[in-house]
């Protein structure tokens, strides 16, 4: 890759691609590569196009971008945006203070990203925690949506059929394997509303059929103590978006006329205490892959005779730290999974000392 010869990489290995960090001789600019073998690829090369021309046709502030494209004969190289300031659940946790405006503040960055994408004609399909990282670690960072890889252009129907996304996010339709159209990242962003509010997901149980008989019925519920200092503003706007009917359910421009958006309603008291603990024991990485395990959901939908759709197979995503992605902090806590070369290494620790990285 001519930019970046001769430089440090930190290496990352995900389950079909490595991401190395690295500098811009020129500007030095860090970057984000996400290297693909191209054997990795056979049989999927629809995905990584439709990834690449929907990141082509893509430029807004809260979304990560695609920098550029490179190819070798062995390899397929997006350099990426570089974001650095860590996961959403990581930043909660670590305040002192958070507040239901706080939480307002980040969704409505969400709404106006996927409502960008929407306008766009596209469909993110996998919106989560994991794929929502802060751009710096300054406190006043904005918020980024990564991860692509099962978004989709729709087309002159604006109806899709394919089974995917993360168990825990999925919409009901999706679920039953109706068609369903970009109503479905509506109900995701009314997922991690809830979360962000209480610190445990809407929807759990240790038995998967029972899980996905809750989400099927968009049944839940707003448990007290945990949400008897919310208010009634917050609770009505995820219930507008965690809608089961699709064409009853909020679109992202009516949600941001909702005044717990853009009004004056999001209260002001300090909920980081309750919220910060339910995270700390409901969103650990190994009980968080446990509980909304991809398999599980794949077994559901072949019981149900879900498992292939017009579009293709079923892309249930399993969920995990960082996908391979840009998810730099995650990264450099794998150990085992990072290769340095001793001037990489200088590097990166002098970036952690300076909370470039975390």
């Amino acid at each position: 890759i001519h930019l970046f010869k001769d430089t440090d990489f930190c290496k990352v290995k995900g389950a079909f691609s490595e991401v190395v960090l690295a500098e811009e001789k020129r500007t030095q600019r860090l970057v984000a590569i996400k290297c693909i073998p191209k054997k990795a690829l056979e049989g999927k090369e629809n995905n990584i196009e439709n990834e690449i021309a929907v990141l082509h046709r893509i430029k807004h502030p809260n979304i990560v971008s695609l920098e550029d494209i490179f190819e070798s004969t062995s390899h397929l190289y997006l350099v990426m945006q570089l974001v650095s300031g860590g996961e959403l659940f990581d930043r909660i946790v670590e305040k002192g203070f958070y507040t239901e405006r706080d939480a307002s503040q980040l969704i409505h960055q969400i709404l106006d990203a996927v409502k960008y994408l929407h306008d766009m004609g596209i469909v993110h399909r996998d919106l989560k925690p994991e794929n929502l990282l802060y751009y710096s670690m300054d406190e006043d960072s904005k918020i980024m949506i990564s991860d692509f890889g099962l978004s989709k252009i729709e087309g002159t129907g604006s109806v899709m059929s394919t089974a995917c996304g993360t168990p825990g996010y999925v919409a009901p339709e999706v679920l039953a394997q109706k068609p369903y159209s970009k109503a479905v990242d509506c109900w995701s962003i009314g997922v991690i509303s809830y979360i962000l509010l209480c610190g445990y997901p809407p929807f759990y149980d240790e038995n998967d059929a029972k899980l996905f008989e809750q989400i099927l019925k968009a049944e839940y519920e707003f448990d007290s103590p945990y949400w008897d200092d919310i208010s009634d503003s917050a609770k009505d706007f995820i219930c507008h978006l965690m809608e089961k009917d699709p064409l009853k359910r909020y679109t992202c421009e009516q949600a941001l006329q909702h005044p717990w958006i853009c009004g004056d309603t999001a209260l002001d008291k300090n909920i980081h205490e309750s919220v910060s603990a339910q995270i700390k024991k409901n969103f650990a990485k190994s009980k968080w892959k446990q509980a909304f395990n991809a398999t599980a959901v794949v077994r559901h939908m072949r019981k149900l005779q879900l498992g292939t759709s017009l579009e293709g197979p079923s892309q249930i995503t399993p969920t995990s730290p960082c996908h391979g992605h840009l998810c730099v902090k995650e990264g450099l806590r794998m150990g085992s999974l990072i290769r340095l070369c001793p001037a990489a290494e200088t590097k990166v620790n002098m970036l952690l000392e300076k909370k470039v990285l975390v």
